[in-house]
């Protein structure tokens, strides 16, 4: 789908603003990923527009992201995903760009499903954490671990909401990432995740997704990223993941 093939579609949708979303930020909730070609976008916005609206910041629908992850130096949050760690927890700065916020964010997954996120506002991304966000890392995840750098992220996300129930859609394209060994873009695919108080399959997305026969999958972008910059970790439990992504790149 081209930029302005994008425009003519999202424009179709009733905005929503930041304000208006307040009493559905979904902190402690359960997320649920679908990943599906970037050629199915327009079929599955044209679904959606009945029951979602679109978050609008001074006129602009999308908003540019990047973020920096942080793990241990023997890469345990990367271990523990790809593990299948019940109990783990994720690392990361994330800028707003264009808005001048910037946050430091920990998640982590708690059991049954439920992610937790907490943040606390910064003011830039750092490359080396200080005292005071070392701090506040071991309060969220309640482990005490190094932490350095790792893999920057940067992609668009379009934030949707649903007019019914408390229930967010977001929807990241154009991802790429970076490390000092170079750059790698992740082209054709759309990550989609519907965050909600409960699992919900009466969910309109879900339905539409369910009609077009894509299947809920979990996949991390920060793990995906790890492998697509080619790092020496072990990728077994990703190679289902890895395929598909590479069936829906050529489709594209």
């Amino acid at each position: 789908m081209t930029a302005t093939q994008a425009h003519t579609v999202l424009s179709k949708f009733e905005p929503i603003s930041l304000a208006e979303m307040d009493g559905v930020k979904l902190q402690d909730r359960v997320d649920t990923k679908y990943v599906f070609g970037q050629m199915d976008l327009p079929e599955v916005l044209s679904a959606m527009q009945a029951d979602y609206r679109i978050l609008e910041v001074e006129g602009v629908r999308g908003t540019k992201y990047r973020s920096l992850y942080f793990d241990t130096p023997d890469l345990q949050h990367y271990q523990d995903h790809h593990n299948g760690r019940t109990f783990r927890s994720k690392v990361r700065f994330r800028e707003y760009l264009g808005s001048g916020l910037v946050f430091l964010e920990v998640k982590c997954k708690t059991g049954r499903g439920r992610t937790d996120k907490k943040r606390v506002r910064v003011e830039a991304i750092p490359e080396v954490l200080s005292t005071d966000q070392q701090a506040f890392i071991a309060k969220a995840n309640g482990k005490e671990q190094p932490l350095q750098a790792t893999l920057w992220n940067h992609f668009t996300r379009y934030t949707f909401v649903n007019r019914h129930s408390p229930e967010r859609l977001t929807m990241d394209v154009d991802l790429r990432y970076s490390d000092p060994s170079g750059e790698r873009v992740l082209e054709g695919i759309i990550i989609a995740e519907l965050k909600q108080e409960r699992a919900d399959r009466t969910s309109p997305f879900v339905r539409i997704m369910r009609e077009r026969v894509v299947a809920a999958s979990g996949m991390s972008k920060y793990c995906i990223g790890m492998l697509l910059m080619e790092r020496n970790v072990k990728h077994n439990a990703f190679k289902q993941v890895l395929l598909k992504l590479e069936r829906l790149r050529s489709a594209a």
